[in-house]
């Protein structure tokens, strides 16, 4: 694992301190998989972590994968351990939907937010979500809501909410919350093979009002490609 720690404090220092007494909701996105936005948003919430005084919550926005739990848990080494699974919904709301929904015994709908656990991240004020989609049953299947309700509920309990978006070739689940996010930052591979790919994200953001205040270069050469340029158009 590359140390990404200075690199996450010159971003820190470019989004700015959280406003107040509220989160700073922090999304991150690439135009293809493999580009590392993953490591990225994992490295930026640990390093947040560090000097939060409410904590910093890191939510994988790809439900069925959950590769961000899958990683933390796999490198106790670097993270610390995990702790119990509690409620990752302050007020039982969700930025999703399962639907058909599933039933109580007493026939009365299973909420949404029972879907989604939080686990502590070693002894750090940090939290990572995991779906769990081994509750879903056949036939079921889940939607990225775009509304704000989530969201503003979990800012009063945060320093930091970073969202690890999957990339846009995948879903458009980044672009339709873009417009509840205080800032989404662009992850470019530096060896990526379709530059192009990069413009029509660029431009899907833009579409939707979303605050861009950068693209993050990983695996950065000493010379950065010649179509990062392009991208600031």
């Amino acid at each position: 694992m590359v140390d990404l720690t200075l690199e996450m404090a010159a971003l820190a220092e470019r989004l700015g301190p959280p406003p107040g007494e509220r989160a700073r909701l922090i999304q991150f996105v690439s135009a293809e998989p493999g580009e590392g936005t993953s490591t990225v948003a994992r490295e930026f919430a640990r390093a947040m972590s560090a000097g939060a005084q409410k904590g910093v919550w890191l939510v994988d926005l790809d439900l069925l994968k959950g590769d961000q739990f899958d990683e933390i848990a796999g490198d106790a080494k670097r993270y610390g351990p995990l702790g119990a699974p509690v409620r990752a919904s302050p007020n039982q709301t969700a930025f999703f939907s399962v639907t058909p929904s599933t039933r109580n015994r007493d026939g009365r709908p299973w909420p949404d937010a029972s879907y989604l656990a939080a686990y502590a991240v070693g002894g750090r004020r940090w939290w990572v979500t995991r779906f769990r989609k081994e509750a879903l049953k056949p036939g079921q299947h889940v939607d990225i809501l775009a509304e704000p309700a989530y969201w503003d509920s979990l800012r009063r309990h945060a320093d930091y909410v970073v969202v690890d978006a999957p990339a846009l070739s995948r879903s458009r689940a980044a672009v339709a919350l873009a417009p509840l996010m205080d800032a989404t930052v662009m992850v470019v591979a530096a060896d990526a093979k379709h530059p192009e790919s990069h413009a029509r994200l660029r431009d899907a953001l833009k579409s939707v009002g979303a605050r861009c205040p950068g693209v993050f270069l990983n695996r950065a050469p000493a010379e950065p490609p010649g179509f990062l340029s392009a991208l600031a158009r």
